[in-house]
């Protein structure tokens, strides 16, 4: 089961990036990530009251309190970098943050099988290539670098922060529900200081009302990646979680060949049959 939550994480995540890269074309990065979670805060407060989540706040909140803190702050490092550097760079070296999960199970003494190091070697190299790396081209800005090894790291802290946050599904949808307010006011707060450098919040033709299905989606999607990733790996080892949820880009390529017709380069298709391996690798390992 282990490997079925990780991978819908993965599903989801891939989903929620190829829609959050759709409306940031249009609305700023910034709004997009604050209406997003604040849609997704207001559903999980209403699951929260319904299901009685309230009674399970306790000291391991404190998890997804500095989840909320810690993933904005790399989801603002992360668009930087794709602002300032080619994607095929930035997107690879994304993957990266996958070191911080993968390094706390083997620090709490998870020990892969040789098949399941092999699927965790295969499926980290699959994504790297499905990100489509630029190997020539202009010098990439060392500040693109470190913007994007921030985000990276700072995505796999998130991942290793969630799955402590909670032990029962009520105490999940508590701690997701907490991780989002604190979400939405580090963003609302970048969001207000970008206005203050006179950064736009919203296009030019006002808020996209047409869009927030879309917002919505995006918010819900992310919030429930996050929910199986927690599931995932308290149901089994977490350094086999994580390099199943670090999966998301292969499925954000093949969406994006799939719904805008984005023909995939041979790296990376090359890349998400070595993801495909790698899966295989870890769930029969």
């Amino acid at each position: 089961m282990t490997a079925f939550f990780a991978l819908a994480t993965s599903l989801l995540w891939g989903l929620a990036d190829f829609g959050g890269g759709l409306l940031t074309r249009r609305t700023p990065a910034l709004t997009v990530v604050v209406v997003s979670q604040a849609i997704a805060t207001v559903v999980l407060g209403v699951i929260v009251v319904a299901t009685g989540g309230w009674s399970e706040s306790g000291p391991r909140l404190w998890f997804a309190v500095a989840a909320g803190l810690v993933g904005p702050v790399a989801l603002i490092c992360f668009y930087k970098a794709l602002a300032l550097g080619p994607m095929g760079v930035v997107s690879p070296l994304g993957t990266l943050g996958v070191t911080v999960p993968v390094g706390v199970g083997l620090f709490l003494g998870e020990r892969p099988g040789p098949v399941q190091f092999a699927g965790i070697g295969v499926a980290v190299l699959g994504v790297v290539l499905a990100g489509g790396p630029q190997l020539r081209g202009a010098p990439v800005q060392r500040r693109t670098i470190l913007l994007t090894l921030v985000a990276a790291f700072g995505f796999g802290t998130v991942f290793a922060l969630i799955a402590e946050a909670s032990t029962t599904v009520t105490g999940l949808f508590l701690a997701l529900f907490v991780q989002r307010v604190v979400n939405v006011a580090v963003g609302g707060a970048a969001l207000y200081a970008s206005v203050r450098r006179g950064a736009p919040a919203l296009p030019p033709g006002g808020f996209p009302w047409a869009a927030l299905p879309a917002l919505a989606f995006v918010g819900l999607a992310d919030v429930a990646a996050n929910g199986t990733y927690a599931v995932a790996a308290r149901l089994g080892p977490v350094t086999v979680a994580a390099v199943l949820a670090s999966l998301y880009p292969v499925v954000t390529a093949l969406a994006a060949r799939g719904f805008l017709s984005e023909r995939l380069r041979a790296v990376q298709a090359a890349g998400a049959g070595l993801a495909l391996v790698g899966t295989l690798l870890l769930a029969t390992g």
